[in-house]
């Protein structure tokens, strides 16, 4: 941990110790600490850009859910060569929807949604950051559904000419970070299934996965076994049949106490052209960002958490279709 507060013993302890300090003990203004004054945040619904832009959506997010808890569930990283490392957080967030904000009017509900956050951090400080949190659960928790919420975003932003458009946001502008994880077997293992399962060979769910599997898939939705979690892959696959599945980063770690662990950062880029899990075909060009976890056994992948914010795919779809 050179270049880093000597209180972190390892990169699990910083990012588990800020992002307490940040959310839970209020600390907020830490930010200018613990993020670089032209940090990039990358997510399926737009881009944040300084410092500045990451308070001030941290604090809407606490006015809007001012109880919420953030349990830090995984942590899994790779050194970058150069002094620092890119870890993949994974998060499962509690709350109640107490205020106004993002999400409509306060409706007092309590709710829980994963968090995937990847992020680039040296010399104390983050300066690059992939995040993706479970809309889709947060939406149906709340008695919606995410295209109507895709709908509704989209006339909040004063209509079809002036919405954000989701698209490729977290390509551009390029990263600081140019790591591409490392070559551990549990991450070589786990993008292999999955670059199996995006060419369609879903057989590998039945050679690759663990036959008691449990997958926490978006939506805040739980399976367990194998025909569940081929089900999902195809219905994501058959709705983008011909899209181009891209690999941005690959971690896998073996550690004390834990199983073999993988981490996979991943675009599937294309036209929503086939029938699946976005209803009828629209010829929306679609870009799809997902981080996966996933947790292996004796009998093959065990565990694994997927995270795609249905919301931002809707959205595309819906300015597409006008």
């Amino acid at each position: 941990m050179e270049g880093f507060d000597s209180s972190f013993a390892s990169p699990e302890e910083y990012i588990l110790g800020i992002t307490k300090e940040i959310w839970e003990d209020r600390g907020v203004a830490t930010l200018h600490r613990h993020y670089a004054p032209d940090v990039i945040v990358r997510s399926p619904g737009g881009l944040v850009e300084g410092n500045g832009a990451v308070i001030a959506a941290t604090m809407a997010t606490m006015a809007e859910i001012p109880d919420r808890q953030l349990l830090g569930e995984d942590v899994i990283w790779s050194d970058d060569g150069e002094g620092g490392f890119l870890s993949s957080h994974r998060i499962l967030s509690t709350g109640t929807h107490s205020g106004d904000g993002v999400y409509g009017r306060a409706t007092g509900t309590r709710f829980r949604y994963r968090v995937i956050g990847d992020c680039a951090t040296s010399d104390n400080q983050i300066y690059d950051e992939w995040i993706i949190r479970d809309q889709g659960a947060i939406v149906r928790q709340l008695g919606g559904h995410p295209k109507e919420f895709a709908g509704l975003q989209i006339e909040r932003e004063g209509g079809l000419e002036a919405a954000k458009a989701p698209l490729d946001t977290w390509v551009h502008p390029p990263s600081r970070y140019t790591g591409r994880g490392n070559d551990h077997e549990a991450g070589t293992r786990y993008e292999a299934l999955l670059e199996s399962v995006m060419n369609a060979d879903f057989a590998a769910v039945s050679s690759g996965y663990d036959r008691a599997v449990q997958a926490e898939l978006p939506g805040g939705t739980t399976v367990h076994g194998r025909p569940d979690v081929e089900q999902f892959w195809i219905g994501l696959r058959s709705a983008l049949p011909s899209a181009e599945y891209t690999v941005h980063h690959r971690i896998g770690r073996s550690d004390d106490l834990l199983p073999p662990r993988a981490a996979i950062r991943w675009t599937l880029s294309g036209i929503h052209s086939g029938w699946g899990a976005f209803g009828a075909p629209s010829g929306a060009r679609v870009c799809v960002m997902g981080i996966c976890h996933a947790e292996f056994g004796p009998s093959g992948l065990r565990r694994e958490w997927v995270l795609v914010d249905e919301t931002s795919v809707w959205k595309q779809i819906l300015l597409h279709l006008g």
